[in-house]
């Protein structure tokens, strides 16, 4: 079945945003990061205006700007409609109010579109759906991150998760995943069936996170080889 834009919600996230979901220090964020299912956020613009070294992963990256500037503005509209309706499932901490926010995820998408065209063509932003085979030889890249896809969308079943993360690991030393809760951030089996199958052949924590938007996401499942 073909991939349709009309069928996912891009809504980017920033550095900062990244950096405490991650829990990425200054050595982590020296090395080689590939980014799955980034989406529209602009973390791969600000670390390549600062030296960084990140490629990013998403179906989306098959489109056009305009494709993707179109999309991004009909979500925006839905998405902010659905958060004036559940503002209770927040923390209004970091980001204070529904105004900041959309100011917060639309400066992100803007600079995101703003340096799209020119990281396609410099190969940091690749078409690719997981778990398919990345091109790159085993470890190219130190750190994976996975930022509110993997685990939290548990209809996609168990063997696409674990699938789609043995093909991060082949490729990238240590994978970081946030969070680890599903869309209504409950706790879920599948995060433990993940732990089960992974905790033999590498080392697995899940450590608290700086980052809590919604209500009880605040946790990261490390895996290192």
């Amino acid at each position: 079945m073909a991939f349709k834009l009309n069928s996912v919600v891009p809504w980017g996230r920033n550095m900062g945003e990244y950096i405490r979901m991650f829990r990425l220090n200054e050595s982590d964020l020296s090395g080689k990061i590939a980014g799955f299912g980034d989406g529209p956020a602009c973390f791969n613009c600000e670390m390549t205006a600062r030296g960084g070294n990140v490629t990013s992963f998403d179906p989306i990256y098959q489109f056009s700007k305009t494709d993707l500037e179109k999309r991004i503005e009909e979500v925006r509209v839905i998405v902010m409609r659905q958060m004036s309706e559940n503002m209770d499932n927040y923390v209004w901490k970091n980001i204070r109010n529904l105004d900041e926010l959309e100011f917060t995820r639309m400066s992100a998408m803007r600079k995101f579109l703003s340096d799209y065209e020119k990281g396609k063509a410099e190969g940091r932003y690749v078409f690719h759906e997981l778990p398919n085979r990345l091109i790159y030889d085993d470890n190219h890249f130190d750190i994976g991150l996975s930022s509110h896809f993997l685990l939290m969308y548990t209809s996609l079943g168990y063997d696409f998760h674990i699938a789609s993360m043995t093909e991060m690991l082949r490729v990238c030393k240590e994978i970081r995943i946030f969070p680890i809760v599903d869309l209504d951030a409950g706790k879920t089996a599948l995060t433990e069936m993940v732990i089960d199958c992974f905790k033999n052949d590498c080392k697995v924590e899940i450590v608290k996170t700086e980052y809590e938007f919604q209500k009880g996401e605040n946790k990261l499942l490390i895996i290192r080889k």
